[in-house]
């Protein structure tokens, strides 16, 4: 299947509702796609030891959340690499004299090139379609996104509760990169162990139904002004099913609809 113009989209949903599932259809049926995470970013910088790894480490180790203008700098950054906007970033990172030595200094990066406070021009051509994970997760982050990213499609994932309960006691989990599988879908090729690199799988700890429940009671609170703010912008689309596979046709015919 091909676009015919680029999609920019986000998937929300509940933990455990398949979200990462529906992007992995997706980048199957529609080869223009590309999924971009904003966890897998900021886990290739820390590991690359890149300015902006050096200091998002400091901040984690810290105790505390990685800031959303971080974030950002992060995915403009690399959406300006892969040419899906027309403003490039020739040096988007660059270490002060004193970066090394106090890691968390608001002064420790020089940012020549720092988000814009209007979207970018993106590219129109549909090689520079996204998928991306991750971020935001709240609305004031969704309203930081607006000033960087023009997302025109947001997709509201549901699934009922009972069926959500019976799937994350299946689920298995690859720490290192957070990619999921199920016992009942999306089986690992070899059990146990992650598809590409070989690693054991584990359970979260936060997967059991008491804590899964505590998890989505705060997911909620969060999500309503988050779906309320694109549901404002005119971009939300929701979709529900018990299954996976009863989403994937929708959601498919949805994004052929919209940039087909």
């Amino acid at each position: 299947m091909k676009l015919s113009r680029a999609a920019r989209i986000i998937l929300v949903g509940a933990p455990g509702v398949g979200k990462g599932t529906q992007t992995k259809r997706l980048l199957e049926r529609f080869p223009q796609l590309s999924a971009i995470s904003s966890g897998d970013l900021l886990r290739e910088n820390v590991r690359a030891r890149t300015p902006l790894g050096i200091k998002a480490e400091a901040v984690m180790k810290s105790g505390s959340l990685v800031p959303d203008t971080l974030m950002l700098r992060l995915i403009h950054h690399e959406l300006s690499t892969r040419g899906f906007l027309s403003r490039p970033l020739a040096s988007p990172f660059l270490l002060s004299s004193t970066s090394m030595s106090d890691p968390l200094s608001a002064t420790s990066f020089v940012d020549p090139y720092p988000p814009p406070t209007t979207p970018s021009p993106h590219s129109s051509s549909p090689t520079t379609s996204f998928i991306l994970d991750g971020f935001p997760r709240t609305a004031p982050q969704a309203t930081r996104l607006d000033s960087t990213i023009d997302i025109n499609l947001v997709v509201n994932i549901t699934t009922p509760l009972p069926a959500l309960l019976a799937r994350i006691q299946t689920r298995w989990v690859h720490a290192p990169s957070g990619r999921t599988y199920n016992e009942s879908f999306n089986k690992p090729r070899t059990p146990g162990l992650d598809d590409l690199t070989g690693e054991p799988l584990v359970r979260r700890d936060d997967d059991k139904a008491e804590t899964y429940m505590e998890r989505l009671k705060t997911f909620a609170d969060i999500n309503g002004p988050l779906l309320n703010h694109y549901r404002q912008k005119g971009i939300l689309w929701d979709v529900e099913g018990d299954t996976s596979d009863e989403i994937t046709p929708k959601l498919v015919d949805e994004v052929l609809r919209r940039f087909g």
